[in-house]
């Protein structure tokens, strides 16, 4: 037997899918070691393998293919713990991360300080050089200028530079000498081009992915080669891929030298399984991805069957944290899961999240010594979650410790302590409803046509009341929704995308230049991809695109124009001009059929399509088996109705076919789904849960 090993580090718990040739999924989870993460990887890798009988030895000799997932580069740039960093740019630019581009949360709210710049302004330094858009230099570089920069950087412990000089995606030539000298001044420090990293026009964006990635380099470049080894002495021989901010993985050399694409991998692989499940059991093509973690609630889309890209991806709050400049899969995230802390305020008002008990201690009644009440504390005190079958029996909950940190936030609300933990999960769950309000009412999408794919630890505790909130009928919870980016791995491909600059407009289209920069783009994917079937791959997609606008517009949309475009039929603007205009009217519902629409940066994404595991139904004669065993019956406590009798079932005991009405919870050893009354649960043919609204 062969297998397919994904992983998935959270904030909270560590993840891993075990795939086997048959197509069976197997689900291990634990506690995430936040300081020594292989440790919780290799007691989630022991929970999964155990349940097959086998050791961990065992599996990782048999495996093809290990996926690793992890969010410590997102947590390091978050918590401000990446490496002290340098920027280089053009004299007169020094304060390109301080001013950042237009935007602002809380546009009148004169009380907030700006926002810190990435890297400090003392760590910017200016090169006297200059190249015009055009790619002319007008200004030779300054080489002993430079040198004397270098040189003062180690008494200032700069451990990494990052490097954004004006109109290098026009000609690198200057980026390129400054590489040089750093590696003749300073050899062996981490650094990172501009030009090379992200070349785009937009000075800000450029600046800042280079900074990130530049940041990351001595902690992830480290941290992959600690997993590299780690793995490697525990038996397995096979490629390492590492997933990546777009929703697919690079074999892991690729992310050592491009950490930046590590940063908001984790939720961008939820949506890859999202697809796959909606896909196989509905055949919806309008999907809301709904991920529910210990830490955070990560919200994000499948549009006519394609998921959605953006390049507003903040880590932090936007326009005050900081912009890495790539395309990634658009996750919208609260601080809203499981582990949020819940808190009344000053005025009396209650609030859940963004702090979170995260697993070290975790919620009180982990029994770890968390001492703030938490989502799931209130979720023990409403009867939802077992205390012997938690994390599949393997930690055991502490009612009595939920109901402690719970009785003082009850008593400040002047609630009872049923009421008040009520209160806890409808306060977070609005909090996920404003965020799919977000991503869909604000983007123009209706969700009320959209299927609902939730997972996640934390999923199936107040996902049926999100969904009533934001009108949606149904939602598909799969088995694995425990660990549903750990799930997404497993659909996942190799993805890279490569950018050439080239503005032209529809009054003056350059046919020349944009010829070039397919032409360019057709190079770096021929390149690309006989690289890939140097390791083996055979099966590659293309699809191309156009950031395109009106002019005088700030935002870009991106209009994808075909897999091969015909490089000598790109001479005529009107074909683009008629897709800008109907992506136009999709994203925005109007258009502008007199309006001049400029072109800025072409892009081919290459997908190297990985073997798959098939979707398998659970054995059937497993089901018979275990159909007689009777649910266990408890008192839950639901909105409107207070406390009543309420079945919990255990997940292995329900076959497909079974169809059962609300009020009832399912136990699965890594999730607990919570069937409200109004609501019937269905167990469809590959063993997955669809709730619908109603009794029939």
């Amino acid at each position: 037997m062969s297998f397919r090993v994904s992983v998935d580090i959270g904030g909270t718990c560590t993840d891993v899918v075990l795939a086997s040739d048959s197509g069976a999924l197997t689900l291990g989870k634990a506690m995430t070691t936040r300081i020594q993460p292989q440790a919780g990887l290799e007691e989630a890798l022991g929970d999964a393998v155990g349940q097959l009988g086998l050791t961990s030895a065992d599996v990782l000799a048999n495996t093809d293919l290990f996926l690793y997932s992890t969010t410590r580069a997102t947590n390091a740039i978050i918590e401000g713990a990446t490496a002290t960093t340098a920027l280089l740019v053009t004299a007169g630019f020094a304060d390109v991360l301080v001013r950042r581009e237009g935007g602002r949360l809380a546009p009148y709210d004169f009380t907030r300080p700006p926002a810190e710049p990435y890297i400090p302004r003392s760590l910017t330094f200016e090169i006297s050089e200059r190249v015009t858009a055009e790619g002319e230099v007008v200004l030779a570089l300054d080489e002993p200028g430079v040198r004397a920069v270098l040189a003062g950087l180690p008494a200032r412990g700069v451990a990494a530079i990052a490097v954004c000089l004006l109109w290098s995606v026009a000609n690198p030539r200057h980026e390129l000498r400054v590489a040089e000298l750093i590696n003749e001044v300073l050899p062996g420090l981490p650094l990172t081009l501009s030009h090379q990293i992200n070349p785009i026009i937009r000075e800000y964006r450029r600046a800042s992915s280079a900074a990130i990635d530049a940041s990351l380099k001595p902690l992830m470049q480290q941290h992959l080669r600690d997993v590299e080894a780690w793995l490697r002495s525990s038996g397995y021989h096979g490629p390492v891929v590492a997933a990546t901010s777009s929703g697919g993985v690079m074999f892991i050399d690729d992310l050592i030298s491009r950490p930046i694409h590590s940063a908001r991998s984790g939720p961008s692989l939820a949506p890859v399984a999202g697809q796959a499940y909606a896909a196989t059991e509905t055949g919806a093509q309008d999907v809301i991805v709904c991920d529910t973690g210990g830490t955070s609630f990560d919200v994000s889309l499948i549009r006519a069957g394609r998921p959605v890209f953006t390049r507003e991806t903040w880590l932090g709050e936007p326009y005050t944290g900081h912009l890495t400049g790539l395309a990634s899969r658009d996750v919208r995230s609260v601080g809203a899961g499981g582990g949020s802390i819940a808190f009344v305020d000053d005025g009396g008002l209650l609030h859940v999240g963004p702090a979170s008990a995260g697993s070290e201690p975790g919620p009180a009644c982990y029994g770890r010594g968390g001492a703030e009440p938490t989502v799931t504390d209130a979720a023990v005190v409403l009867g939802y979650l077992a205390s012997d079958s938690f994390l599949g029996g393997r930690v055991k909950l502490d009612p009595a410790a939920a109901e402690a940190v719970l009785r003082p936030l009850a008593d400040r609300l002047d609630m009872s302590l049923p009421d008040a933990a009520q209160a806890v999960l409808v306060v977070a769950g609005e909090h996920m409803a404003d965020a799919i309000r977000e991503i869909t009412i604000n983007e123009g999408v209706d969700p009320r046509d959209s299927l609902v794919v939730a997972g996640g630890g934390a999923a199936g505790l107040t996902i049926c009341s999100i969904v009533e909130s934001i009108g949606c009928q149904q939602i598909l919870l799969p088995r694995t929704a425990g660990a549903l980016s750990a799930a997404g791995g497993q659909w996942s491909d190799v993805l890279a995308e490569f950018t050439v600059s080239q503005f032209t407009d529809t009054e003056e289209f350059d046919t020349a230049g944009v010829r070039a920069a397919l032409a360019e783009l057709a190079r770096q994917a021929d390149e690309f991809t006989s690289v890939l079937r140097g390791q083996g791959m055979k099966r590659f997609e293309l699809d191309h695109v156009v950031e395109s606008r009106y002019r005088q517009q700030v935002w870009d949309i991106e209009i994808p124009f075909g897999p091969r475009p015909n490089l000598a039929a790109v001479g005529d603007a009107a074909g683009l001009l008629e897709l800008f205009h109907a992506e136009h009217r999709r994203v925005f519902a109007v258009d502008d059929p007199t309006g001049h629409v400029e072109f800025l940066a072409w892009k081919v994404r290459v997908r190297g399509v990985l073997d798959k595991p098939a979707m398998a139904a659970p054995d059937p004669a497993a089901g018979v088996a275990s159909a007689a065993r009777e649910p266990v019956v408890g008192q839950a406590h639901f909105p409107r109705v207070g406390a009543v009798p309420t079945p919990g079932y255990r997940g292995a005991d329900l076959q497909p076919g079974t169809s059962l009405a609300g009020p009832l919870l399912v136990r699965e050893p890594t999730t607990t789904v919570v069937v409200p009354p109004g609501w019937t649960l269905t167990v469809t043919g590959l063993g997955n849960y669809l709730l619908r609204r109603g009794t029939s």
